[in-house]
C-alpha cells in the first residue's frame, strides 16, 4: 500500500532542504548584529557631533556655518548698518556659494560639514542632506538619477516662521537696550518661511569620473536654487576646473599637535587608558596631523597593551623608534660602507623595521643635523629618490647600500668642509 504523504509536508521538507542548501546567489542579505560599543572603531565612536566638537580649524567651521544658516532660513539675523546691505544682498538673491573641502586625510573635513548640517536641520537632518562617499558607485548614472532625484524635490521646514518670530522679539529687545534705537521693522526682518535648502555631500569626490563630474556641473546650476553641494576630497587637482569655479573652497591643514594631543586626551580620559606623557606625544607624532590614524594607533596599542607607552606605540606601528633613528644616522655618518649595512640589516631584521620607515625618519633627523645648505640640499634629493624608488618595489639591499653610499659622499663633503 503506498504511503500517503500529506502536501504540507512535502513543502516542508522542500523548505528545509533549501535552507540546508547553501545559497549561491550573490544578492546574500545577512542579518545585521548590533554591534557593542567595545567593537566600535573609536573613529566613528568619538566622531564629532556638533560644531563645538571640531578640533581645529575654528575659521572654517564659524564661515561654513555662517553661510549655510544664512541660506537655510533665508531672514537678516544682523541688520545694523554695516552689515545690513550685505545680508539683505545675500539672502534675498540666495547666493550662498557651493563648497569644495580639500586637504589630506583625517583633517575633519567630512566631520566639519556633517556638524553644520545637524546643527542646521536638527531632527530634519536625515531628509534634508544625501551622503555619498567612496564605497558608492559614483558613475555618470548616480548623477543622473540618485542625485538629480534628491535635488528636483522641494523640501519645506516647519516651524521656521516661530523661530523667526522668536529671533525678531529678542533682536528687538536687544537693540532697545543697547542702542535705544528701532533699527528694523518686522517686515524687514522677516522674509517667510520659504523652502529650506537641501544640502548633497559628495565624500571623496576626486574619485569620480570625469564624465560624472561634467554631468554634475549641469545639475548644480539646474537646482541650485534649492539644493547646495558639498564636494570633499584629498587631491583638488583630480577636480574638473569647471565644478571647482562654481565652489568656495576651504583648504584644511594637517591638524597641529595640540588640537591632536587635547582630542587624544577626551578619548583617553572616556575609555579610561593608562597613557603616559611619553606615549602621548607618539601618538602625535606618528599621526602626522591625521586625526584618524591617531584614534586608529590608540586603539590598536591599547588592543595590545594595557599601558601605552612610547615604546609600545612604535612596535604596535612598526615605526623606528628615535633613538633607533639616532643610531642609525650615526652608523651611516661614522662606520665604514660594510659595517654600516652590517649593522642596520641587522636591526632591520632583529625588529622588523621596513627600510621605507627608515629612509623617512633618517630624513626628518637630517633636518636636526647642523651642516651647510650645499651639503645637506643633495642629501636630502637622494633620500627622496631613494624613497621613490621603495614605493615602486624596488630591491631593499640595493636601495639601502644607495643609502649608505649617499651618506658616505656627505661625509667627504663634511670633512673637506671643515679642512
Amino acid at each position: 500500500m503506498a504511503e500517503v504523504i500529506a502536501l504540507m509536508d512535502i513543502d516542508e521538507e522542500e523548505n528545509q532542504n533549501h535552507l540546508s542548501k547553501p545559497n549561491k546567489g550573490e544578492n546574500v542579505v545577512v542579518p545585521a548584529t548590533t554591534p557593542t560599543s567595545k567593537a566600535t572603531p573609536w573613529v566613528e565612536k568619538y566622531r564629532p557631533q556638533s560644531l563645538a566638537d571640531v578640533a581645529a580649524h575654528r575659521d572654517i567651521v564659524d564661515t561654513s556655518y555662517y553661510l549655510l544658516s544664512y541660506s537655510l532660513y533665508r531672514c537678516q539675523f544682523c541688520m545694523l548698518a554695516n552689515n545690513y546691505e550685505f545680508v539683505d544682498r545675500l539672502t534675498s538673491e540666495n547666493r550662498l556659494p557651493h563648497l569644495l573641502l580639500y586637504g589630506p586625510p583625517g583633517t575633519g573635513k567630512t566631520s566639519t560639514i556633517l556638524a553644520v548640517a545637524r546643527k542646521l536641520y536638527g531632527a530634519q537632518y536625515r531628509n534634508m542632506i544625501l551622503e555619498l562617499n567612496a564605497s558608492d558607485d559614483r558613475g555618470i548614472d548616480v548623477v543622473r538619477k540618485q542625485i538629480q532625484d534628491f535635488a528636483s524635490t522641494q523640501s519645506f521646514t516647519f516651524g521656521v516662521t516661530a523661530i523667526i518670530e522668536v529671533g525678531f522679539e529678542w533682536l528687538t529687545t536687544w537693540l532697545n537696550d543697547k542702542l535705544s534705537l528701532e533699527l528694523i521693522t518686522k517686515e524687514s526682518y522677516v522674509y517667510s518661511a520659504k523652502a529650506s535648502v537641501k544640502l548633497v555631500l559628495l565624500d571623496e569626490a576626486d574619485a569620480m569620473t570625469k564624465d560624472a563630474q561634467f554631468a554634475l556641473r549641469r545639475v548644480i546650476e539646474k537646482y541650485t536654487k534649492s539644493t547646495r553641494f558639498a564636494l570633499i576630497c584629498n587631491h583638488v587637482n583630480k577636480i574638473i576646473p569647471a565644478l571647482q569655479s562654481r565652489c568656495t573652497r576651504f583648504r584644511f591643514a594637517p591638524l597641529e599637535p595640540m588640537h591632536v594631543g587635547e582630542r587624544l586626551k577626551h578619548v583617553i580620559e572616556a575609555e579610561g587608558l593608562d597613557v603616559p606623557e611619553s606615549g602621548l606625544e607618539a601618538l602625535k607624532r606618528l599621526s602626522n596631523g591625521d586625526m584618524r590614524k591617531a584614534l586608529n594607533i590608540l586603539q590598536s596599542t591599547h588592543m595590545a597593551s594595557q599601558q601605552i607607552t612610547e615604546e609600545t606605540v612604535y612596535l604596535c606601528t612598526g615605526n623606528p623608534l628615535p633613538q633607533d633613528v639616532q643610531q642609525i644616522t650615526h652608523w651611516l655618518l661614522n662606520e665604514s660602507f660594510a659595517e654600516s649595512y652590517k649593522r642596520i640589516s641587522e636591526i632591520k631584521t632583529r625588529k622588523g623595521l621596513a627600510l621605507v620607515d627608515i629612509v623617512r625618519e633618517v630624513t626628518m633627523f637630517v633636518f636636526k643635523i647642523k651642516m651647510q645648505s650645499d651639503i645637506r640640499v643633495p642629501l636630502i634629493n637622494d633620500l627622496a629618490d631613494i624613497e621613490y624608488r621603495l614605493s615602486f618595489g624596488c630591491n631593499d639591499k640595493l636601495q639601502l647600500g644607495s643609502l649608505i653610499a649617499s651618506f658616505t659622499r656627505t661625509r667627504s663633503a663634511l670633512v673637506a668642509a671643515a679642512n
